[in-house]
């Protein structure tokens, strides 16, 4: 393996993706003009640049120069649902034909309320924000005016929301708390930096599994140290389950057996809208009730009914835990095909991850920590993602997968065969070969 050939590989895929997509050239190079890099989110832009994405229907895209791509990305998580689901469209609609911005409490938040808490019996009561950033700042807010503390504790690799990110330090756009920033799954560090800082602590905010940061499963013993510790030192467990809530019927902290204190979701539960929430303990989230409590949540779309009404349908009529229970096993065993498949062709290359979320990694070995993805060349999952998409399928230039409910056995079977055929185009240029 040599970059040089790596580089010439690369930039052969760079050739061909420009001169298949000319429309969604000429749609970026215009946008330029009004949007920094034509881009309004960041996790959606690669070189040479973004196809622009026309219509979404079930688990297919198309973009705009008219190519059909199986949906393997599912808008980062928040579309279990696929595209234009009939039941979610049909509650949208019927929501709008009674107003839209109705200025009051309403018919349909109660029902979404109450069907969440039903759902995820850690959370005894609930507030709905408009992302799950949002819902892990306030879950934040909550704990430091509980506790009357000021340190949160966080872990490296972590990611929380657009300003709520982790390295080894807080990211440049990272809001200004007083974090401290310990290794994920080193339950030895993690217990002896909360011990040390222990009076300090307001909350542990902590992904049962990295999502961001490549699908690393938290080790039961590392968060189950995190509980204990938390309870030692007075500080409140928070468990960010934006992500992890739709790897299992009832949340994956459930599954794993342990309660936090707090517990923030978003994506899916809004029935693929603009959604976030943050619930738990109830004598934690009386600080926010309006009759007693001394905290303030804002929010115009908190409660808009469009999200109500699609949250509700999603959760009731096709995310049901029988759903989802379902969608985890088939994540799980396409995780083991693929990981059979890289095993059997002899790379380094492996899918981590839970459920029906996974990422791609080039290397071999157990992956706890970002730290240890340090080595993976990003060449190579660039060069993955136009392979990808050169055989009509669509997913993350990072190498994360992400399963919604309308693919297909078929659909499935394509990636695992796509994934074949990348080992035999560029075998030569991965990790140890020969």
């Amino acid at each position: 393996m040599t970059d040089a050939a790596i580089d010439q590989a690369l930039a052969g895929a760079h050739q061909r993706f420009i001169e298949g997509n000319p429309e969604s050239r000429r749609q970026f190079e215009e946008q330029t003009r009004y949007m920094p890099g034509a881009n309004t989110r960041s996790v959606l832009f690669y070189a040479p640049f973004p196809l622009t994405i026309a219509k979404g229907e079930g688990a297919a895209l198309w973009d705009a120069d008219g190519h059909r791509y199986a949906d393997f990305i599912a808008e980062y998580t928040a579309g279990v649902y696929g595209h234009s689901a009939p039941e979610i469209r049909e509650a949208v609609i019927e929501a709008m034909q009674g107003g839209i911005n109705l200025t009051g409490h309403n018919l349909l938040e109660g029902r979404l309320a109450k069907t969440i808490c039903e759902r995820f019996p850690q959370i005894e009561q609930l507030r709905f924000t408009n992302s799950g950033t949002e819902a892990n700042l306030m879950a934040l807010t909550a704990a430091l005016h509980f506790t009357g503390r000021r340190k949160i504790v966080v872990f490296s690799g972590g990611y929380h929301g657009g300003v709520l990110g982790f390295g080894d330090k807080p990211s440049p756009t990272t809001v200004p708390f007083d974090f401290l920033v310990l290794p994920y799954n080193d339950t030895q560090r993690a217990s002896e930096g909360i011990a040390r800082h222990g009076p300090e602590i307001a909350a542990i905010l902590v992904e049962p599994m990295q999502g961001a940061s490549g699908c690393i499963p938290g080790r039961l013993d590392f968060l189950q140290a995190l509980r204990e510790a938390a309870t030692q030192v007075g500080a409140l467990l928070i468990f960010d389950e934006v992500m992890t809530s739709r790897l299992a019927p009832h949340g994956l902290a459930n599954k794993l057996g342990i309660k936090s204190d707090l517990t923030t979701l978003g994506k899916y539960i809004g029935g693929g809208m603009s959604f976030g929430a943050f619930g738990g303990r109830a004598d934690v989230m009386a600080q926010f009730d309006p009759r007693t409590g001394a905290l303030a949540h804002s929010g115009t779309f908190n409660n808009n009914v469009m999200t109500m009404a699609a949250g509700y349908a999603g959760l009731t009529k096709l995310f049901t835990p029988e759903a989802a229970g379902q969608l985890a096993e088939r994540g799980e065993a396409m995780r083991a095909r693929l990981n059979a498949l890289c095993a059997k062709e002899g790379v380094a290359m492996q899918f981590t991850g839970i459920g029906s979320l996974m990422n791609a990694h080039f290397l071999t070995g157990e992956v706890r920590r970002v730290d240890d993805l340090a080595v993976v060349d990003g060449r190579l999952r660039q060069l993955l993602f136009f392979h990808l998409l050169s055989q009509g399928i669509y997913t993350s230039p990072r190498g994360f997968v992400v399963l919604s409910l309308p693919l297909s056995d078929a659909d499935i079977d394509g990636y695992v065969a796509a994934i074949g055929s990348f080992i035999g185009e560029y075998r030569a240029l991965m990790p140890g070969a020969k």
